[in-house]
């Protein structure tokens, strides 16, 4: 395979990620096919155009068969069935996943003896919607794409998927899996808790609170429309670095909550958000340029640029 040939690509999973995958890769030119386990996925996918299937061997089979980069794109609690698959049928393919945690499925992969060609990634896009009928070949145009970039990773591998993401239209940054999943904890889960919680609160305000309710709670609730199964499929398996981020937050509530009842005054919460909030729209971020996978240390300088909040562009 030459360097400006697409290597096939086969998703496993048709749902808003894995489909809007699909669609994305087919669009930048890439062979790709995909599985579902939902057999009204498949009719969907298959009568919008698409290549996908719900014989989970034959599709692997195919995958082997023509080298292709297999992207898991399945809930965490469905990861390792399809890993045991993977093993039995394509065990020699390369391996990506866009799970929304990177720790528990870099220990799954290990655990299945598939970590020699495995690189995590995530992309940061996705709505509140979910199934077939939300994908979007869209969904990650300027979006964030984080590719893991733990000891041992395959240079040919990270190419691969970083080439898929930046040909979907995302910017790569490169990150360890725990990096990873404490910055999601933070960005990612803790807003799904929250905003549970506050749908909670106005609901529990009856039809008048919820009459009057109008853009913060509207905007700050919106997550909360997902599927509650795939909320806890998207958080629980983060719980260690969602327990620490949920135990600060709480902090900073129960410091609110003294100063207004002891002097009537949030000026210390509102001040401190203002300024997150400011410092998340003001947030540079920076091209790395003089980075190649493969050079030496490529690993070790593209975690330190990652956490300095560099992007990866290059198309391999």
């Amino acid at each position: 395979m030459t360097s400006d040939q697409k290597a096939p690509v086969c998703v496993l999973g048709a749902g808003l990620i894995g489909g809007s995958l699909l669609r994305a890769a087919a669009d930048a030119g890439y062979r790709a096919w995909g599985y579902n386990r939902s057999e009204a996925g498949v009719t969907a996918a298959v009568a919008d155009g698409f290549d996908v299937s719900g014989d989970l061997p034959a599709t692997l089979t195919r995958a082997a068969e023509a080298d292709a980069l297999i992207v898991i794109a399945v809930p965490m609690p469905a990861v390792d069935h399809l890993l045991g698959a993977i093993t039995t049928f394509a065990p020699d393919c390369a391996l990506t996943d866009v799970v929304s945690v990177k720790g528990p499925v870099a220990d799954a992969v290990r655990a299945h003896g598939l970590s020699r060609r495995y690189v995590g990634g995530h992309p940061m896009a996705g709505t509140s919607e979910s199934g077939w009928a939300a994908t979007d070949s869209d969904l990650f145009e300027a979006a964030v794409w984080a590719v893991g970039v733990d000891p041992g990773t395959h240079a040919l591998t990270w190419t691969r998927v970083t080439r898929l993401a930046l040909d979907c239209g995302a910017v790569v940054v490169p990150v360890t899996s725990e990096d990873h999943d404490r910055a999601v904890a933070r960005i990612s889960h803790l807003p799904h808790v929250l905003a549970e919680a506050l749908a909670v609160a106005g609901a529990s305000g009856g039809s008048l609170a919820l009459g009057l309710a109008a853009g913060s709670f509207r905007d700050g609730t919106r997550v909360a429309a997902t599927a509650p199964d795939l909320v806890r499929a998207i958080c629980e398996p983060n719980r260690d670095a969602l327990l620490s981020v949920l135990d600060d937050t709480l902090t900073v509530l129960g410091a609110a909550r003294d100063s207004l009842r002891a002097d009537g005054s949030l000026a210390d919460l509102i001040a401190a958000g203002h300024d997150g909030r400011t410092a998340y729209e003001d947030n540079q971020r920076w091209e790395i340029t003089d980075i190649r996978p493969g050079d030496h240390d490529w690993l070790e300088r593209m975690r330190e640029a990652g956490r300095r909040g560099g992007v990866y562009t290059a198309r391999a």
